[in-house]
């Protein structure tokens, strides 16, 4: 077995932890190379480590055909950077170093545990819907298009709002004057959907949701749309720029740019070594059912 890891450093992370596993992974013969970015920072904090591991960039897609899994190492965040750098090729297993996981669901202490379930198969694999974007000017993201939670339009002023005219396969939807508009799958559906007043969406229902950010209008709600649907873009502002954020990348744009979701090729796979599910992490990520009085 192969594994390539990816990760960021933080205060939240044991680097204790990290040296045991690659000495626990060298113990078993497990392959594994960190990718470059994060060997550099850990070198830094691990002198010698570096030495005997040679680091790889994980966009390469002639680096991920030689791995079985990519590890992530960090909160959601970095799930969602190493997700969009295996780009659906690889499966991932997010691992907790961070604080809410909803998809980090291996925390750090049973990092040796999962990865001998790894070994023997006791593993299942999520598929999860994920958005892709399509620009004019193209390589809005510098060609690292797929987002896994969500796609937002966003005001880059404080006192100011924009419109975002929205088209579902070309016809007129509507025109949201908001402070901006987010574009979430069912994994997505509960991060900033959810904040800004979205439904939770089962990861299996095939669906987007369009959820308005602080709109100007009682009556605007957000909109569940089948995902075989493409959601396409106009947008109006004082300043002639908006914020445009897929996952964690945010780029400015001008109110020129032509935007386009739908939904990506192929699905990202996620790794889950347990028994727990998507119904378990909403009750114990959203403290469902708890009460204070009890």
């Amino acid at each position: 077995m192969n594994i390539a890891i990816y990760g960021r450093l933080s205060d939240r992370m044991d680097l204790s932890v990290i040296a045991n596993f690659f000495r626990f992974l060298e113990k078993l013969g497990i392959g594994y190379r960190v990718h470059d970015s994060f060997a550099h920072d850990l070198a830094e904090r691990m002198p010698g480590w570096k030495d005997s591991v040679e680091p790889f960039l994980l966009g390469s897609d002639n680096a991920l055909t030689t791995f079985d899994f990519a590890y992530s190492f960090g909160g959601d965040g970095t799930f969602l950077s190493t997700v969009n750098l295996v780009n659906g090729k690889v499966p991932v297993l997010g691992v907790n170093f961070g604080r809410l996981g909803f998809l980090t669901t291996v925390m750090h202490q049973d990092l040796e545990q999962a990865t001998i379930a790894l070994t023997k198969d006791m593993f299942r694999i999520d598929h999860r819907t994920a958005l892709q974007v399509d620009s004019e000017p193209k390589g809005l993201f510098g060609g690292q298009n797929l987002g896994l939670n969500d796609l937002t339009i966003h005001k880059t002023q404080s006192n100011e709002m924009i419109t975002v005219h929205t088209y579902i396969n070309g016809e007129y939807l509507n025109s949201y004057w908001a402070d901006g508009l987010i574009i979430a799958t069912p994994t997505g559906s509960t991060a900033y959907s959810l904040a800004c007043g979205g439904p939770v969406i089962h990861p299996g229902s095939n669906t987007f949701v369009i959820t308005p950010v602080a709109p100007h209008s009682l009556t605007v709600r957000p909109m569940v749309i089948p995902d075989d649907y493409v959601i396409s873009f106009g947008i109006e502002s004082r300043t002639g720029k908006a914020m445009i954020a897929l996952d964690a990348r945010t780029v400015e744009v001008d109110n020129s740019a032509e935007i386009a979701v739908r939904r990506a090729d192929a699905p990202v796979k996620l790794v889950r070594v347990h028994n727990s599910n998507h119904l378990d992490n909403l009750r114990s990520r959203l403290m469902w059912g708890r009460d204070v009085r009890n």
